[in-house]
């Protein structure tokens, strides 16, 4: 418990230093070849390209996550979308139209879906959504991961779903068991605690909005998928943190209300 406190607080030292610039965010996509000087290393052929799925809160986490998989010689694209992003309940739809073609092209070895605010629906519905999802990422070859979403401090918006977004982990984590490990599940309760929590080691780790994330809890997120994947995925080491937590990325305009 120590050692992962300590390394906490070192991602906030760094994120001091990176709140107060105003250097161009982290983008998306292909790392150059070459190893960090970070620290990381190339990974085995199970984690060379990760793409990444989610609603806004997904979108603010990307960019750290960008960041620390370049460091760490893996390709990485994020399709998170505002307001949307979601395999079931509203605006899925329309998501599910042109969904399987972008994880078709973005030629992934594992896909990292966080469950989003918008993943309303029956246990049926939200079941077999998770489980079309499941069908379309192995289809193509990946490994799916499906990851638990920071709990919220939920809005009038939100208040009426709140039993559909209580319920998918479950389900998601049904649908994962049930893969033939195909699939598995994270729960990111480790990071974020099982109630929405503004601040953390005296710090802004949540948006004000009750909803989004600040960049210190972004940092501390992407800390924690790594060290997961990299348990799931033996050829992965993940890069220090001096690597990727002081890029640029958290002066980015979507941390908001931190």
């Amino acid at each position: 418990m120590t050692k992962t406190r300590n390394l906490f607080f070192g991602l906030t030292g760094l994120l001091l230093m990176t709140a107060a610039c105003s250097g161009q965010s982290t983008g998306s996509g292909r790392p150059a070849s070459d190893v960090s000087a970070g620290g990381g290393q190339s990974a085995g052929p199970g984690l060379s390209e990760v793409l990444f799925m989610g609603d806004s809160v997904a979108v603010g986490e990307a960019l750290p996550l960008a960041a620390a998989f370049k460091a760490g010689g893996v390709g990485f694209q994020s399709i998170a979308s505002d307001g949307g992003g979601n395999v079931v309940g509203p605006f899925s739809d329309k998501n599910w139209k042109t969904l399987p073609k972008k994880i078709t092209s973005a030629e992934p070895t594992v896909v990292v879906y966080q469950l989003t605010t918008y993943d309303w629906g029956s246990r049926k519905e939200q079941r077999a959504a998770y489980e079309k999802l499941l069908t379309t990422v192995t289809g193509t070859g990946a490994k799916l991961v499906f990851v638990t979403a920071p709990p919220i401090k939920p809005d009038d918006f939100y208040r009426p779903h709140m039993t559909d977004l209580d319920r998918a982990p479950g389900v998601a984590r049904a649908v994962a068991a049930g893969s033939s490990g195909r699939a598995s599940m994270l729960d990111s309760g480790a990071v974020w605690g099982s109630t929405y929590q503004r601040v953390k080691d005296g710090r802004a780790d949540r948006s004000a909005d009750g909803i989004h994330t600040c960049p210190q809890g972004a940092a501390r997120f992407t800390d924690w998928l790594l060290a997961q994947l990299a348990k799931q995925f033996p050829g992965f080491t993940p890069p220090n943190a001096q690597a990727w937590a002081n890029t640029g990325w958290s002066a980015d305009q979507h941390f908001k209300g931190c």
